[in-house]
């Protein structure tokens, strides 16, 4: 099934007084990228967090929203006395250095970084399962989105395939034509230049060399090869986004081939129709995970 590597999911639970809100939405890109905001307390679970994600996410940027709300939680206050005597030591050198006779106030000793350092823990509350569960319904929900709009692509881009295979075939149809014209125009010139009977077998000679410098078939052939790769990719259960990115490639290689070999205006049009075909799934392309 072909997903996009655009979509949303959103889950949310409440227990007893925690509320945990989980929110996931991604975009294209050439891989998978993460960047996950949640609580500070809970940051130790980042990477179980990507794991969860890109357990059902190949391919995209991911951006992961979490928050956790309420619950009552135990204070700790601890002091880091080594730290805090270093202080002091440092600060009776200074008053005796500057001749500074007032007294170290505990206001003063309150105002020390990191000597003082409160820490909180749930009451009997473990956030790792019921967030990590919020993650994946979320993710969950993110995938389902993307392949809703990834069946949308699908569809667009096998109808640009078809006009792709027939504007091929009248390229195709177009070729002998070409080739008699050129012949054609070959005898009217010889014509303006010779008074004598023309060379008949001068003639197709050149029109032979013209044929053979004009021949695309190898080009067509390959064109329909590459759009019945593309069709059976499309149906594929894996991620299939840069096999469609290389084929688009390839099928623009041919089609530039077509266009230079052609010298004709008839193909010439097709080409350039052809080409704009292209371009539309190139870009339906780039957000295929």
């Amino acid at each position: 099934m072909v997903k996009s590597m655009t979509g949303f999911g959103q889950s949310e639970v409440t227990i007893d007084t925690y509320n945990i809100n989980v929110e996931i939405k991604s975009v294209n890109h050439r891989f998978c990228e993460f960047n996950i905001r949640m609580p500070k307390r809970y940051q130790y679970l980042e990477e179980k967090v990507k794991k969860t994600v890109s357990s059902i996410v190949n391919r995209g940027r991911i951006e992961v929203f979490i928050s956790v709300e309420g619950g009552t939680n135990d204070k700790h206050l601890s002091v880091d006395w080594q730290l805090l005597s270093l202080y002091i030591k440092e600060l009776q050198n200074a008053k005796e250095k500057f001749q500074i006779s007032s007294p170290i106030e505990i206001s003063d000793i309150l105002k020390l970084e990191d000597v003082f350092i409160i820490s909180e823990s749930e009451k009997g509350f473990e956030v790792e399962k019921p967030l990590l569960e919020q993650v994946m319904l979320a993710s969950e929900q993110l995938v389902s989105m993307r392949s809703h709009e990834g069946e949308q692509l699908k569809e667009d881009v096998l109808e640009h395939l078809s006009h792709i295979e027939e504007l091929t075939d009248r390229v195709k149809e177009s070729v002998p034509l070409v080739v008699e014209s050129y012949r054609k125009r070959m005898e009217v010139r010889l014509k303006d230049f010779i008074v004598s009977q023309i060379d008949e077998q001068r003639i197709l000679a050149e029109a032979a060399i013209f044929a053979d410098k004009a021949d695309i078939n190898e080009e067509i052939k390959r064109i329909h090869s590459h759009l019945s790769q593309f069709r059976h990719s499309l149906q594929s259960t894996t991620p299939v986004g840069r096999k469609l990115d290389f084929l688009v490639q390839e099928l623009n290689r041919e089609v530039n081939t077509i266009g230079s070999k052609g010298n004709d205006a008839k193909i010439a049009n097709l080409v350039v129709d052809m080409k704009a075909c292209l371009e539309k799934i190139k870009e339906q392309v780039q957000n295929i995970e």
